[in-house]
């Protein structure tokens, strides 16, 4: 038998199909959360998104370099030869970002309060992700007086202030007198109790969009047990705004931790370096023209709800179609002109074949902009 030809059905004036070559499987890591988006992202989103990632792996790596970065302990007054550190000094060679009025290093206690807010950060997510996801996938899949219940219980949470709940926590755990654990629990339990329904909410609302779907279905047939259809079928494909909700989680921590050290609620400079705590003891050095012990601890907290903050916006843009900038269809075939459902969209000059059917169009203008005789 001879070769069989394919026909092959092409534009005219378009050779992209031609050359279209099929990419290999995308690896693990370029189907991450985070890396998935950078590639997704354009414009003014993916600046937002850089911008948030380098600000938060900033902090991050100052948090894990803390040892190394910081001249002194978060709790050292003295030096390596017993002499005591000066109160209120301004910034110098020895201390570059001046001293408290206890005689703490303002840098050292900048650099080691990173590393609490990050610990917080973590307790807080951990606890509120795992509690929230849960409850939300077996109220979703079971319905019935499980989900009234829950959901019941989920609106009464939202009428706590976390604040006021993380006082709460703070002095049922350690008296007001926090340690660096007892200040972290206590801000973390709140953040958790307060963002459980968030998260509960989320995961409930798509397990019950998609638990009806032909691959539950199938999965119920073949004889799929309960758990693993929840997890693996339900729980994979519920979880993709997750992100989102996660980031606006973080900078709340940091923000009520500051908060309960501000409102001496905190963690005891003994224990740990805070930022609220800083803040707290600087409030009267502000009206003493003693800037320094105010403006860094305070800047630190503003820039790493700055960075969370920009890359929950930039997650949150990106998961929704409507808000997130269609990229290019060149890869493929055509381009974003001639895909675009905007009217006043015209399509490009390399689609030829469009051009082409765009002139012989009844009504179709000219180059001019003028409409063309039909006589």
């Amino acid at each position: 038998m001879g070769e069989s030809t394919a026909t092959k059905v092409t534009v005219p004036g378009d050779n992209r199909l031609a050359n279209l070559e099929v990419s290999k499987k995308p690896s693990v890591f370029s189907r991450l959360p985070i890396v998935r988006d950078l590639k997704i992202a354009v414009g003014w989103q993916k600046a937002m998104l850089i911008t948030g990632l380098v600000i938060t792996a900033f902090f991050i790596l100052v948090a894990i370099f803390a040892p190394v970065i910081a001249p002194y302990g978060y709790s050292q007054i003295r030096g390596d030869d017993g002499v005591a550190f000066p109160t209120q000094a301004p910034p110098s060679a020895e201390h570059i970002w001046g001293t408290t009025v206890g005689g703490f290093d303002v840098f050292s206690r900048t650099v080691w309060g990173a590393r609490t807010a990050v610990i917080a950060i973590i307790v807080a997510v951990v606890l509120s992700i795992f509690i929230g996801v849960f409850l939300g996938l077996v109220s979703g899949y079971f319905g019935g007086w499980v989900d009234r219940v829950l959901v019941v219980i989920a609106d009464a949470i939202y009428s706590f202030p976390s604040l006021l709940l993380a006082i709460l926590m703070a002095i049922m755990i350690s008296g007001g007198q926090s340690s660096l654990w007892g200040g972290i629990l206590a801000s973390g339990v709140s953040i958790t109790v307060v963002y459980i329904p968030q998260y509960f909410r989320t995961i409930r609302a798509e397990v019950m969009r998609i638990k009806n779907s032909a691959y539950v279905e199938s999965a119920k047939v073949v004889g799929a047990s309960t758990w693993r259809i929840m997890t693996v079928h339900l729980l994979r494909n519920s979880t993709r705004t997750l992100p989102v909700i996660l980031t606006l989680n973080s900078s709340e921590a940091i923000l009520t931790l500051a908060g309960l050290g501000f409102l001496g609620f905190g963690i005891e400079p003994t224990a740990a370096a805070e930022w609220g705590y800083d803040l707290n003891r600087s409030v009267a050095d502000v009206t003493a023209g003693i800037w320094w012990t105010a403006v860094f601890p305070g800047l630190a907290i503003v820039l790493i709800v700055l960075g969370i903050t920009l890359v929950g916006e930039s997650l949150n843009d990106l998961a929704d179609p409507r808000l997130r900038a269609r990229k290019s269809a060149g890869e493929v075939i055509g381009s974003i002109e001639d895909t675009s459902v905007e009217p006043k969209v015209e399509p490009s000059a390399d689609n030829e074949y469009a051009m082409s059917l765009m002139s012989t169009a009844p009504g179709a203008a000219d180059a001019d902009g003028k409409e063309p005789d039909h006589e």
